[in-house]
């Protein structure tokens, strides 16, 4: 209509590329067949109000024919390229968006672990993308599908939907709506196959049919998806395998006790109580046969402590109850229980004076400080000194146990706190659990160990263990 009110103005085959031009701008926006629709009335439009002669559709002139339908051609040509382009160009956009979504997907199943945490990432991931609720079942520890999801969805799925779920699971095969399959179910089933086999079922309710595009980006779905339930099924095989392995290495150990370690001191309390029994001794024999018989329920008892506390550790019952408690007291309990074990040695401990009251486990810390110090006395020859050093610094309260021995070999520093863990060079007897009781406890009070050797001989160990310091004593000094 402009073109016709400026005709005097231009001539009649400018206006062609008037027409043309708008013709290219409608293939941004419309496909082949509006765009078909546009050149074959720019061309009518054409011929009809601008080519001579005026309002018909008779041509004249031959090159005016010749430019028609050039006209037409150009025109066809030009929006179907441009619509093809604008096709195109949308394809790779969602082929990116895909490719980002899968990325995303990829790197959100990486950061959570768990069974529950996969399957929530799976589920709002089909919500977003796809626009589907959706229901998994999994496999269980027999390798059989589960009946019900572990979940919650918004899919309540029937008798005869759990049925087509289980075939699904053991045909490797996608069922249910739109399939050729059992398609009168309102779901459509699709499993969830690993490298290593089938994990389960996913149920979804299509709303639409899939176009070849979305059919691919569903695939390459559910293959991230069975993938990282494929990797935690893996893990937690690994971890049942890990404590298989642990509980058959503890059984090992209890058995080699009881056939070594605990059968001296029951040896022994046995025989000098049946010597006790069966014959009048003097009151000096006595006492020694009964001095042996504290020594052998000593060392009984020990034992026991130490498996019982590592079975503690292995099920994860230890919760620190930290109180007031003063760290003279500690030490002082300390050397009376390994009073006998001491009398060979040379003890010392250095606290400061003004030391003042620390909030801590004195239940843990005394049993961490036992073994220690025990260790000392079967690694340090007799007569060495055994030292015992304590202060406050920073929020942490240091402890160093030091002994004149041969110290740790050095490729063993690494692993002198693992369990069951026994020294090339450690004398008979033990079953290695006394050090990995140490860091256990200290790192259940959010502490830390460490195992030196100290320059002139011997070994040191450091503990460090976050405590609060109580103020009183200095407010006493400060009165005084």
């Amino acid at each position: 209509m402009l073109c016709f009110l400026v005709r005097d103005i231009m001539g009649y085959q400018d206006v062609s590329f008037i027409l043309l031009f708008l013709v290219s701008i409608l293939a941004l926006f419309y496909g082949t067949g509006p765009i078909l629709l546009a050149a074959l009335l720019s061309s009518l439009l054409w011929d009809y109000f601008f080519i001579p002669p005026q309002f018909t559709f008779h041509v004249e002139k031959p090159s005016d024919m010749l430019m028609l339908v050039m006209f037409f051609i150009i025109a066809l040509l030009s929006g179907v390229l441009s619509s093809r382009v604008r096709r195109q160009e949308k394809r790779i956009r969602m082929r990116e968006e895909r490719t980002h979504a899968l990325y995303q997907l990829t790197r959100d199943l990486n950061l959570v672990s768990g069974i529950d945490e996969v399957s929530r990432i799976a589920i709002m991931y089909v919500q977003k993308y796809f626009n589907m609720d959706c229901a998994i079942l999994l496999k269980n520890d027999e390798n059989q599908l589960e009946n019900q999801t572990g979940h919650q969805s918004k899919i309540q799925l029937s008798e005869n939907d759990i049925s087509i779920a289980s075939w699904v699971y053991k045909h490797s095969v996608k069922a249910g709506k739109n399939t050729d399959t059992l398609p009168s179910s309102a779901f459509t089933f699709y499993s969830l196959t690993g490298n290593s086999g089938n994990m389960g079922v996913i149920a979804v309710e299509h709303l639409n049919l899939f176009t070849q595009g979305e059919e691919q980006f569903w695939e390459a779905t559910l293959s991230q998806i069975s993938g990282k339930y494929e990797r935690e099924f893996l893990r937690s095989a690994a971890k049942k395998t890990y404590v298989l392995n642990e509980s058959e290495k503890l059984f090992k150990t209890l058995f080699n006790s009881i056939s070594h370690e605990l059968r001296i001191p029951v040896s022994t309390i046995m025989g000098a109580s049946d010597i006790l029994l069966s014959h009048p001794y003097t009151e000096e024999t006595r006492q020694k046969l009964y001095s042996e018989l504290n020594i052998a329920s000593i060392r009984l008892n020990r034992l026991i402590e130490n498996l019982l506390n590592m079975s503690r550790l292995e099920s994860g019952h230890i919760s620190p109850h930290p109180d007031w408690c003063d760290v003279h007291d500690l030490v002082n309990s300390v050397t009376q229980s390994l009073h006998q074990e001491l009398k060979p040695y040379k003890f010392s401990d250095v606290i400061p004076a003004d030391m003042p009251l620390v909030l801590l486990d004195y239940g843990l810390t005394e049993q961490v400080l036992y073994n220690l110090v025990l260790n000392a006395t079967q690694n340090a020859p007799e007569g060495s000194r055994i030292r015992v050093k304590m202060f406050y610094d920073n929020g942490f309260l240091t402890i160093q146990v030091m002994d004149r021995g041969k110290g740790l070999p050095v490729d063993e520093l690494s692993s002198v706190f693992d369990k069951f863990h026994r020294g090339k060079e450690a004398k008979a007897g033990g079953t290695g659990l006394g050090l990995s009781i140490v860091k256990g406890f200290v790192e259940a009070q959010k502490g830390s160990v460490m195992a030196e050797n100290r320059e002139n001989g011997g070994a040191k160990f450091t503990l460090k263990i976050p405590v609060e310091m109580s103020v009183m004593n200095h407010d006493i000094k400060l009165e005084a």
